[in-house]
């Protein structure tokens, strides 16, 4: 994916206007302070700071003035007490997503401090006003407490700027669907609280569509793709060049099916192809190729985990799909995989994927040709979002490792080890009764924290297991 540029967040400063006959001066004092801290968060984010707002007018002009702008985000600073009251109609009429950061001026009390110094750093019994108010109005804000001088309130800056991106991405998205596995429970949800909550666009299409787009596909971009495969990837010798060359008809065909409907990602239930008798064999080596490209994908019809992957490119950065096999209770580990696809972007750095001309009964059809390979080690997450009924959406969080085995012999599909922090037994059994879905999401790193801000900014419900 493109680098994308610092996220823009307009800074609410929030002061009680009647400290200023008591102590003249001090808010220009504090209005020093802000930019002094607008100035540390500069590698972070790009900060809008008008003024201090003094009043509940000041915190309306300047939270509309954000809106106008708009901005990523609003970032709110307490440079005193100031009533939560005043912020609550200001934050009914936003559309940005907020945090609240609780920073002082001096982070120790000093022996010398007089009602000056104490004034100005009681921010907190202002931050605890305005987030209950906020609580109680029922807006979402993201909060941090800390230190702003080593480092962590740019931490916090930096996955705030990164989930309120994402959260207005996922406001706009679009997911194609096309066909749905039947019975496959965990898979249905309600589209328009998804839509109403949430904001993504569930968009139904047919598989005609994506048929006429594969046989419009230029034959020297389907020649040129094929021989960037055989030098990206070990190419199966026993592959026939015509099937490699209709899955990269198929890739380009989906591709450009994904491009015309706007999507951000889909889902495409394999037999919808068998049925429709007019595909060779199905597509896993387009699904494996779109989701290095940066789209989300879920097989079956499983259009919140589609969903779900293309936020978690945005906030994360890159993200795999696979779901759960096996239980390895010796290693403490679960054994990942699915039909035939996965993120080859993530795959192992110290070897080619091996492109494989792979017998597979499913779907009625020809060989599929498929990229065989293991995620790269390191920390990684496993994630899955679980509709509950009307507006309510848990996210399902594993925090652990990929371990450094990718020595199966006869694992024809894209796999991974996952070793949960909480121990295999403890995670697979919480997952279960926190209602964790059978596809998963798994991204690299330790993201918690901006996974968590996002959901809290998306009101979805995080559950650690």
């Amino acid at each position: 994916m493109e680098a994308q540029s610092k996220p823009r967040l307009g800074v609410l400063a929030l002061m009680l206007e009647g400290y200023e006959p008591l102590f003249p001066g001090i808010t220009a004092r504090q209005h020093a302070y802000v930019e002094e801290v607008v100035s540390s968060l500069s590698e972070v984010a790009e900060c809008v700071f008008p003024r201090v707002a003094l009043s509940r007018a000041d915190i309306e002009a300047i939270v509309a003035g954000f809106n106008a702008q708009g901005l990523d985000g609003i970032l709110m600073l307490l440079l005193t007490y100031s009533q939560g009251q005043y912020l609550v109609h200001a934050m009914q009429r936003n559309a940005l997503p907020l945090a609240l950061a609780l920073v002082q001026p001096d982070e120790t009390v000093g022996d010398d401090f007089e009602e000056l110094e104490l004034t100005v750093n009681q921010g907190i019994h202002g931050s605890q006003d305005n987030a209950n108010c906020l609580l109680r109005a029922g807006i979402p804000c993201a909060f941090f407490a800390g230190s702003r001088k080593n480092g962590e309130l740019a931490a916090f800056v930096r996955d705030f700027g990164a989930a309120a991106r994402a959260l207005e991405a996922m406001r706009r998205m679009r997911i194609g669907v096309i066909g749905r596995l039947p019975g496959m429970g965990d898979v249905v949800t309600d589209d328009m609280a998804v839509y109403r909550a949430l904001g993504p666009e569930f968009v139904y299409d047919s598989i005609g569509t994506v048929r006429r787009l594969c046989a419009e596909a230029d034959e020297g971009e389907i020649a040129r793709l094929v021989a960037l495969d055989r030098e990206r990837f070990d190419v199966d010798p026993r592959m026939p060049p015509e099937r490699h060359a209709e899955s990269v008809r198929m890739y380009l065909g989906i591709r450009a099916w994904l491009e015309a409907g706007g999507y951000a990602g889909y889902t495409l239930h394999f037999d919808e192809l068998g049925a429709d008798g007019r595909f060779i064999h199905l597509p896993f080596l387009a699904a494996s190729n779109l989701m290095a490209g940066g789209y989300g994908y879920a097989a079956e019809g499983d259009a919140t985990c589609a969903m779900l992957m293309a936020a978690m490119i945005r906030l994360c950065g890159r993200a795999n799909f696979s779901e759960m096999y096996m239980m390895d209770l010796a290693r403490e580990a679960i054994l990942m995989c699915h039909a035939g696809e996965g993120n080859w972007a993530m795959a192992r750095t110290d070897r080619k994927p091996f492109l494989m001309d792979r017998v597979f009964g499913e779907g009625g059809l020809d060989n599929p040709p498929t990229l065989i390979f293991a995620q790269q080690p390191g920390p990684a997450a496993v994630m899955s979002l679980a509709h509950l009924g009307g507006d309510r959406f848990r996210l399902v969080y594993a925090p652990g490792e990929v371990l450094d085995k990718a020595d199966l012999r006869r694992c024809d599909m894209p796999y991974l080890f996952f070793r949960p922090q909480s121990g295999v037994r403890a995670c697979v059994k919480s997952w279960l009764e926190q209602g964790g879905t059978h596809h998963e999401v798994i991204v690299e790193g330790a993201p918690q924290e901006r996974v968590r801000l996002w959901c809290r900014l998306a009101g979805i419900e995080f559950v650690r297991v």
